[in-house]
């Protein structure tokens, strides 16, 4: 019989191993310990505990069938498992020697143990020991600041719970068998359903603070030590032990503690001046985009922007999106590696593309599989971008969203009635806090995008993060303009939210100036009829889409930059012109706000006002001084939205999700 109670306990440690791998992929790491609420949509994480409720069930068959002493131990095993599954191939030095000193201690046990039956009165003293042995591990890891030492301490705590876990179940088990089941068997049952959910709060803590091989390590140590400690000395199991006997059980015994020890010691975390490096690699990242370029809008080149960032900082990235011809495929380009789904055309708008369900699900699925990255961070909620957050939260990988999505960017594509637009907005608000309420970190790029989030009913925990621009790109341009006709530029999508039928209206009030009007829209052949019936055709040149060298040039050589969008949560058109010197006037709406200091880099106009919006442009233009002046401010203020500062933002955030320390601005740094 004890041979076959072995055999079962090795299974019930590959059931346990298993358990522990998808628990672990499920709560991830940070500071701030699992979400047991969200833990219970995770199928990862509830697929491990019907593994837990299976390796448990084994284990009391096992333990009805030979002493505690002989079957506890046994569970060790499950480290160098768990190891193995985790690819930690470096730590089964340690893992070989805490083996080895449990295996040790399970022949010294097995050889001296005598089965005894477990008294009520026994068990209440165990528990009361119990009680004390986990206040102290518990307490230490609650006051830890560091997370190998919290999964340390929260591993020990919840080994001794399952230590008591044992004892009750042989307890339970000899009842049974024995058909003795009574108020007293009933006790026992309540004790280990409590001592359960005691041990599984502590284990999920230790998850969150190190490797799943580390909490089973200190679950498979400690659980026997506790078990075999009770047996001897509550139960009489060690009646036959002699004292050499014990003296080599507790030799073995703090070999395999010394194991865990070296375990811990080897998992202290990184620091950033190793960049970031997680399990010994660099970040992978996944970043996914409903508009990646070729496509031209401000979503699409920051997420380009991002990610070419990222990847020259030394991390591994992948895009995912859709393809802008239709077939999937993948290619490699700028040093990242772009994943492409397939996709197809759309009604609302030439050239716009969207991927299907089916052409998104299965593949998001496979290549989270592949590349089992460290962290995702999706761009929109929409086709893509709900896929990756939701199959990424289900694999228990950390999640960042970032919201650059108006409701009123869609409307015009879409064609949308505007007596059905205030009913289509809630709808649209509601559905973007439904997906992205599953993110572990959500940012949009203002605050005033952050408030506005929050006003639509998303909770109160979105961060305000600059989309960022390569200054330097802008700024070192040259000027190559010859003419001395002032020129206003405007740079962005000819949809209706943008109002540049209101530049056009000014632009007829203001003599002498011209307007480059750079970008394609559903609006264009509209507005260049009003061109036609304002009599300034001849002023305004619509370029279209344009490649970046001649959009850098448009920036160098435009006199003042003109917004009179109303649905901008930043405007990175509105950054690039600040970028280049340029004196910017925009509308008084949404974030426009936060880059326009009036008199001092430009002005604010109240949209619709075209009068005013033509006055402020003549304030601009009237005076060489003034323009300079405000360029030169414009150059001043736009520093803090350096691309590399964003980038330093997102690793921060990236960092706090996986557990990894915060980085120290330099003082200089901080103090520009």
């Amino acid at each position: 019989m004890t041979g076959i109670a072995i055999l079962l306990a090795v299974v019930g440690a590959a059931f346990f191993a298993f358990a522990a791998r998808l628990q672990h992929s499920a709560v991830g790491q940070g500071d701030g310990g699992p979400r047991i609420a969200e833990l219970l949509r995770r199928p990862r994480w509830l697929g491990g505990l019907l593994l837990l409720v299976a390796g448990a069930g084994v284990h009391a068959v096992a333990l009805g069938m030979a002493p505690l002493t002989v079957v506890q131990p046994v569970g060790v095993l499950a480290i160098g498992m768990t190891a193995l599954l985790d690819g930690r191939r470096r730590a089964l030095p340690a893992v070989a020697l805490t083996t080895l000193g449990v295996g040790a201690f399970v022949l010294l046990a097995a050889g001296s143990a005598t089965a005894t039956q477990v008294a009520p009165e026994a068990e209440l003293s165990a528990g009361l020991l119990v009680l004390g042995l986990i206040a102290v591990p518990g307490l230490l890891g609650v006051l830890s600041g560091r997370p190998h030492i919290r999964a340390l301490s929260f591993g020990v705590a919840g080994g001794v719970a399952y230590g008591y876990v044992s004892v009750l179940m042989r307890a339970v088990s000899q009842d049974v068998q024995q058909g003795a089941f009574d108020l007293a068997s009933a006790a026992s049952v309540l004790g280990i359903l409590v001592a359960l959910l005691v041990g599984g709060w502590f284990i999920q803590h230790a998850y969150a603070g190190g490797p799943a091989h580390l909490t089973v390590a200190c679950l498979t140590v400690i659980d026997p030590l506790v078990a075999v400690g009770i047996g001897a000395g509550l139960l009489g199991e060690s009646a036959r032990t002699t004292g050499w006997t014990a003296l080599a059980q507790i030799v073995c015994a703090a070999l395999a503690i010394g194991g865990v020890c070296v375990l811990a010691r080897r998992e202290t975390p990184p620091t950033r001046s190793e960049k970031l490096v997680s399990n010994g690699r660099a970040l992978r990242i996944v970043i996914a985009a409903e508009t990646f370029p070729p496509d031209v809008n401000g979503a699409a080149r920051f997420a380009h922007r991002l990610s070419v960032g990222l990847a020259g900082r030394g991390h591994d990235v992948h895009v995912i999106c859709a393809d802008p011809e239709g077939p999937a495929r993948t290619e490699i380009a700028d040093g990242i590696t772009v994943h492409r789904l397939r996709s197809r055309r759309t009604p609302f708008y030439r050239g716009f593309r969207v991927c299907l369900p089916k052409d998104v699900r299965g593949p998001v699925s496979d290549l989270l599989d592949q590349l089992d990255p460290d962290v995702v961070h999706v761009q929109a909620h929409f086709m893509i971008g709900r896929q990756v957050l939701r199959q990424a939260a289900e694999r228990g990988i950390p999640t960042v969203a970032t919201n650059h999505f108006m409701p009123e960017n869609l409307f015009g594509h879409a064609h949308v009635p505007r007596w059905l637009q205030r009913a289509a907005s809630r709808l649209a608000w509601r559905d973007l806090t439904k997906v992205y309420s599953v993110a572990d970190a959500v940012t949009a790029p203002t605050p005033r995008a952050v408030e506005l989030l929050h006003d639509k009913g998303f909770p109160r925990r979105a961060v305000p993060v600059s989309c960022g621009i390569d200054i330097d790109r802008y700024r070192l341009r040259e000027r190559t303009r010859v003419d001395d006709h002032p020129t206003v530029l405007f740079v962005g999508r000819l949809d209706e939210e943008k109002r540049v039928d209101e530049l056009l209206r000014a632009l007829a009030l203001v003599p002498r100036l011209r307007a480059e009007i750079v970008g394609d829209g559903s609006c264009r052949a509209e507005w260049e009829l009003l061109a036609a019936h304002l009599g300034v055709t001849d002023r305004v040149r619509f370029r279209g889409f344009v490649d970046e060298e001649a959009l850098l040039d448009a920036y160098a050589n435009a006199d003042v930059f003109c917004m009179p969008g109303v649905a901008e949560l930043q405007s990175l058109a509105t950054m690039e012109a600040m970028a280049a010197g340029t004196p910017v006037v925009a509308a008084d709406a949404m974030a426009l706000p936060h880059l326009v200091r009036p008199g001092r880099n430009g002005w604010l106009f109240q949209p619709g006002d075209v009068r005013g919006l033509a006055d402020r442009l003549h304030g601009v233009l009237a005076d060489p001084s003034v323009t300079a002046r405000m360029g030169a401010a414009s150059s001043e203020l736009i520093a803090r939205h350096a691309i590399g500062d964003t980038l330093d933002e997102f690793e921060g955030i990236y960092a706090g999700l996986l557990g990894l320390p915060a980085v120290a601005r330099p003082v200089a740094e901080l103090a520009a």
